[in-house]
């Protein structure tokens, strides 16, 4: 069943672990954060793109959530060493999607998405890559955010939407 490799990646022991320590890190963190708030509205975001497009047959649901629970993965090495986190991210992701049964093309597509997610060029896209890129900036309640007033964000990357 498809919705295995979902909960599959959920319980992948590199999942956890990297989850778990990401959360002490940012733990103090006063802007945006990691998590799995982040990653679940990210893909719920997503799907709801997806959808919109009428592209669901093109990007099944656990395609969508197995691209947006690992986008971000790689966050915890870029804290450590600089290495981009999407590049990590990609890299990672490839051997867990492997674990849970994703074929060769649905790595490629999830982990092409992946380390492009942080591409303005691919907000253009109609295709995963573009769905992700998109729900990635929407998830982001800047409109709300506490620490808004000492956010680094150019203006004009500020989620002002209050619609996903």
């Amino acid at each position: 069943m498809k919705e295995d490799r979902i909960k599959n990646i959920w319980d992948h022991p590199i999942f956890q672990k990297i989850e778990r320590e990401l959360a002490e890190w940012e733990k103090e963190r006063t802007f945006c954060r990691h998590g799995v708030e982040h990653l679940l509205d990210v893909a719920r975001i997503a799907t709801l793109l997806v959808y919109e497009a009428h592209m669901e047959k093109e990007y099944p649901k656990d395609v969508i959530y197995g691209a947006a629970l690992l986008h971000d993965i790689g966050r915890l090495r870029q804290y450590k060493d600089g290495t981009p986190h999407e590049v990590e991210s990609a890299r990672l992701a490839k051997d867990i999607l492997k674990d849970c049964d994703y074929s060769k093309e649905e790595i490629w597509l999830m982990t092409e998405a992946i380390v492009s997610h942080r591409l303005i060029e691919a907000e253009k896209e109609k295709n995963l890559k573009g769905f992700l890129y998109k729900a990635d900036k929407l998830s982001r309640n800047c409109v709300f955010c506490p620490a808004k007033k000492n956010c680094n964000w150019e203006k004009d990357k500020k989620n002002k939407y209050l619609l996903y």
